[in-house]
């Protein structure tokens, strides 16, 4: 059993002011007794203007959202995930990273976002993620004292392949930042995550983005904590800041998967197209 926490927050344009604010997050999930603080999809800035995003990038050895992640958790002796920050990769493009980091302060791993999010929505709003950013190509799993860690950002979330894969690698614990639109949101978070805890018999860890920012977009919140059952053990409000902890064995996890074992019930199949040939048809 271990106290696993997310902490939602709304993060602006000014990376100082959003790592402030994570560090406060991350201290107040600490002080509830957190040994797992995960922060959202983009902690260190949600910024719609390319030139000024691009001015603001540094490495992964240098960026501020990391090193002040990496302080912290050795600080408090606390695994510190941040969701996701903007890297500057050494290709000259862009990485939307997720990263750990140990309670020694060193780095256990990172993972960058597969799917792009590249939709256009009924209200209007048109989003292109691959325009600005390089995806990723590997999925993560990491092996922590309180179970088995597995990677997503945001979008993933509706690609359900990445959840199985982590889950057959022995992933108990799935984790989803994000900073949903509100529009995407209010239509489809709760479902999607419950879905994907549910198919894999897993705990599924989801902090978000929640509110109005300064580069004009609106998140949804609701950041919550599911177990392997899809019950929600937590959730945030739609806005603002807030800090979530529940306890997590997950011996919960072996359990759910031997009552419902369609993990290992999976198997290989072929697929058939059928159909009436058009002389039947006109028929």
């Amino acid at each position: 059993m271990a106290k696993l926490a997310v902490v939602q927050m709304c993060s602006g344009v000014d990376v100082g002011k959003n790592a402030d604010a994570m560090e406060r997050l991350v201290r107040e999930a600490a002080d509830q007794g957190a040994v797992y603080i995960q922060t959202p999809e983009m902690t260190g800035a949600l910024q719609r203007d390319r030139a000024a995003l691009r001015a603001s990038l540094r490495d992964e050895e240098s960026d501020l959202i990391i090193s002040r992640a990496r302080s912290l958790a050795k600080e408090l002796g606390v695994y510190v995930h941040v969701g996701s920050t903007a890297i500057g990769r050494a290709d000259g493009k862009i990485a939307n990273r997720g990263f750990l980091a140990a309670p020694d302060g060193s780095k256990v791993c990172a993972y960058d976002k597969i799917h792009m999010f590249d939709v256009d929505l009924d209200n209007g709003e048109s989003w292109r993620e691959s325009s600005a950013y390089e995806a990723g190509e590997a999925a993560r799993v990491a092996s922590l004292p309180f179970g088995k860690l597995g990677f997503a950002i945001c979008y993933d979330v509706r690609f359900p392949q990445l959840f199985r894969t982590e889950a057959l690698a022995g992933a108990e614990i799935l984790t989803v930042p994000a900073a949903f639109t509100r529009q995407t949101g209010e239509a489809h978070w709760e479902i999607l995550l419950r879905a994907r805890a549910i198919e894999n018999g897993a705990f599924l860890l989801a902090a978000a983005q929640g509110g109005k920012h300064e580069d004009g977009r609106e998140t949804f919140g609701h950041s919550m904590i599911i177990d392997p059952w899809g019950r929600v053990l937590a959730e945030a409000p739609g806005e603002g800041e807030a800090v979530l902890v529940a306890d997590v064995d997950v011996g919960e996890a072996a359990a759910a998967r031997r009552k419902i074992p369609n993990l290992r019930n999976a198997r290989d199949f072929s697929l058939e197209e059928v159909g009436l040939t058009a002389e039947r048809i006109a028929m």
